[in-house]
């Protein structure tokens, strides 16, 4: 196992992409707290994904909590670091993963909008980032920090013009606090996840005929899974990616290189 003995935390680590990087860093050794959000909608207020998650982690053999809490708010990231001392004894991994994409076209954009994506994706990533860098400088035993950029940063998108500004922002941030906190021994990088078969980019994958497109484009002829992702998440958090900081790594099959 790669990350045996580690203490993680992973925002938005219950659905989709988070859920997969939650149980791979598990399968790997790692003891995971698990941040997730129910949101103002009651439907996600029932969701038991979060309960899910920390069954199938337990089944493996590691310990897991749910803590709920809107990473846009300074308050949580607090208050996830607080939760993993007090369970785990600290943390030594942090994969900020949160974040929303509600395509919407640029021209009728609403501020509100415009400011909960930039607040979840970007400032939630911030102070995730801070907060768990915080804890990691004070043990004094270094740390690995992966947060979840996109493809998105690299090319972009017309319904995306208030998503695809933050992921490139994520990739940034990741670049400058891996030279801040490097003499630290705290090691930053991002993964770059291309079409991924989740709940944000549903209407793509489970139309026949954009799946269909989409699967052309891409070298490797299928949509990605989050297990896709999270394998490369485990990879960049363990000691195997040593000397690896301040890297982006796209997990697309190929597609950036093909749309051209």
């Amino acid at each position: 196992m790669l990350l045996e003995g580690k203490r993680a935390i992973v925002t938005g680590g219950s659905r989709g992409i988070g859920r997969g990087i939650s149980v791979e860093l598990a399968r790997q050794g790692a003891d995971v707290v698990i941040n997730y959000f129910a949101g103002a909608d009651q439907s996600f207020a029932r969701d038991t994904a979060h309960d899910e998650t920390v069954a199938e982690i337990e089944a493996l053999g590691r310990r897991a909590i749910a803590v709920e809490g809107d990473i846009a708010d300074p308050q949580v990231s607090a208050d996830l670091v607080q939760a993993a001392v007090a369970a785990f004894g600290g943390v030594d991994i942090l994969a900020s993963n949160a974040g929303i994409c509600p395509f919407h076209a640029f021209l009728d954009m609403p501020p509100a909008l415009l400011q909960q994506v930039v607040g979840v994706n970007l400032n939630g990533a911030f102070y995730a980032v801070q907060a768990a860098a915080n804890r990691m400088k004070d043990q004094g035993t270094g740390g690995a920090i992966v947060a979840t950029s996109s493809i998105s940063a690299l090319v972009g998108g017309a319904m995306q013009t208030h998503y695809t500004p933050t992921k490139a922002g994520v990739h940034s941030l990741m670049q400058s606090v891996a030279i801040v906190l490097g003499p630290y021994g705290i090691r930053c990088n991002s993964v770059m996840p291309g079409a991924i078969a989740t709940d944000i980019n549903k209407d793509d994958w489970s139309d026949p005929k954009k799946r269909e497109y989409l699967n052309n484009r891409i070298p490797l002829g299928r949509f990605g899974e989050p297990e896709d992702v999270a394998k490369v998440v485990a990879f960049l958090a363990s000691d195997m990616a040593s000397y690896v900081t301040g890297a982006a790594l796209l997990v697309d099959g190929g597609l950036y290189v093909n749309l051209q």
